[in-house]
């Protein structure tokens, strides 16, 4: 698989009947993510397509890597698959020292913190989860080029630019 096209098929199929927490057919959110990604190129798209084919089917990295996707783009899904026993926040320190995944962490954080998506969740785990992924933003954004946040979020979700411009503003 060495093109967008052929990743985003192989997603499709490999998360056909899933759904994301709205009920959402999940391809929507890797595509999503994956789209935040194009300013950065085919590989980081492919990237955000995948982002969580390990974590999520009984894909493996070594099938991946198998089926011709390219070693970057492997390499960057294991960055970013959550680990078991491994805390959320460590992960966002683990994925931090990759710049690519990074990048891939902000595009999946951004779609996931979409107002729209958001609206449709219960209040608790919206109020929960809303922390959570501000909490990683402070980390994520930290790490990263304030213009790539920018290209990504522009995408993903313009309303985390009023965020990003006060954080332009405290430093």
């Amino acid at each position: 698989m060495r093109s967008v096209e052929e990743v985003d098929a192989f997603a499709a199929a490999a998360h056909t009947e899933q759904v994301d927490k709205i009920g959402v057919p999940y391809i929507e959110h890797v595509r999503a993510v994956a789209s935040g990604l194009a300013p950065f190129g085919d590989e980081l798209v492919m990237a955000g397509l995948l982002h969580d084919v390990i974590e999520d089917t009984d894909v493996t990295a070594a099938q991946l890597l198998a089926m011709g996707v390219p070693l970057r783009v492997v390499g960057i899904v294991k960055d970013v698959t959550n680990q078991p026993g491994v805390p959320y926040e460590e992960k966002i320190r683990r994925i931090i020292r990759s710049s690519d995944a990074t990048l891939v962490k902000i595009a999946d954080n951004a779609h996931n913190s979409r107002p729209d998506r958001a609206a449709q969740l219960p209040e608790e785990k919206r109020t929960r989860l809303a922390a959570k992924y501000r909490a990683a933003r402070d980390v994520l954004w930290a790490a990263a080029d304030d213009r790539d946040i920018e290209a990504i979020i522009t995408i993903v979700n313009p309303s985390l630019l009023d965020e990003l411009r006060e954080r332009r503003a405290a430093k």
